[in-house]
């Protein structure tokens, strides 16, 4: 049977309290007394309940990881990586718990008691109001994926517009002329971000934005395969689309096979993101690499951070995007 406080407790002749505070580094107790607690302590190989130690320190010892919604525009490669980023970097004795705001019955019974620190996913500015009860409750917060302005938070992001500007000039340097794009879901930074890239490098290189050639997608393949269809059906076709995201890249390839269009030879189609099965479609995916497991856990160590030592320093961060150059983009020819 292992050890337990109490029996700590009773070979130092002190409280179980007294115990409890030492084997935590408090203040109140002096360096002599938790010297020889901790001493018993490793000679009883006591292991911490952790249920128990909550209650004592008022403490939760969960995380949670919190999206913007679950039900719709959420890949499941976007949800994988997320989860596994945060996963990698969260430290015994704490737990994860992910939720959905959307599908939260009351998010207002998130306290200071059921989570000792909360990270979001953030994917709208359908969650300000979340945000805004967090600071509020002085709960410790990471916001991933969306600036949060005028905010005191820890906020740590992609820079998606950059990211897709690249994308685009890579096609346009191919010699496409009529680029077009399948959008993300309506609403969601990220489609905003994206499509303020393409802009950009349109108008950069002198190219017009052709309102047909913006069509409306919701980050999963259906609407991918809605969009290309829909391209298709134009009498000036593009030679180029940029899909938002790869589920969507994956539902304009099934369009374009289905219409014995051949890709690259006569439609180019680049994607966002870089879904683990990109590289293995024929062809394979020109795409742009958002770092999403990598901001996760950087994130998550923020977090501890500022749980572990009661300071939370706001701060915004970017990680990098990559292109990665695969087998979808063809030269126009001259």
């Amino acid at each position: 049977m292992s050890a337990t406080i109490k029996d700590i407790a009773r070979l130092a002749n002190v409280s179980h309290t007294t115990v409890s505070r030492a084997l935590n580094d408090s203040p109140l107790i002096n360096r002599e007394t938790k010297e020889r607690i901790k001493k018993i302590a490793r000679q009883l190989s006591y292991s911490p309940n952790f249920s128990a130690k909550s209650l004592v320190l008022d403490r939760s010892y969960n995380i949670g990881l919190f999206f913007s919604t679950l039900n719709t525009g959420t890949s499941s490669t976007f949800f994988y990586e997320t989860v596994k980023g945060v996963n990698r970097a969260l430290p015994s004795p704490y737990n994860l718990v992910v939720k959905g705001i959307d599908d939260y019955a009351d998010y207002r019974s998130v306290t200071r008691k059921n989570f000792d620190g909360v990270i979001l996913m953030s994917q709208s500015t359908n969650d300000v109001e979340f945000i805004e009860l967090l600071i509020e409750r002085q709960i410790p917060l990471v916001v991933l994926n969306r600036l949060i302005p005028n905010q005191r938070v820890v906020n740590i992001l992609s820079d998606d517009e950059l990211g897709a500007f690249h994308l685009v000039e890579f096609v346009i340097k191919h010699g496409h002329r009529k680029i077009a794009i399948i959008e993300g879901k309506r609403g969601f930074h990220s489609t905003r971000q994206r499509k303020a890239g393409y802009k950009r490098a349109l108008k950069t290189y002198g190219l017009p934005l052709v309102p047909a050639y913006c069509v409306p997608g919701n980050y999963d393949v259906e609407s991918g395969y809605r969009g290309m269809k829909r391209l298709l059906e134009l009498s000036d076709r593009p030679s180029a689309v940029f899909c938002s995201n790869d589920d969507m890249a994956v539902g304009a390839l099934k369009a374009c096979s289905e219409n014995r269009i051949r890709v690259p030879e006569d439609m180019t189609i680049v994607g966002f993101e870089d879904n683990e099965f990109s590289a293995y479609l024929t062809p394979a995916l020109t795409m742009v690499k958002r770092p999403i497991e990598q901001i996760s856990s950087e994130g998550t160590r923020r977090l501890i951070e500022m749980i572990e030592s009661k300071k939370a320093e706001p701060e915004t961060i970017y990680m990098n995007t990559r292109l990665i150059i695969r087998e979808s983009v063809a030269a126009v020819p001259h």
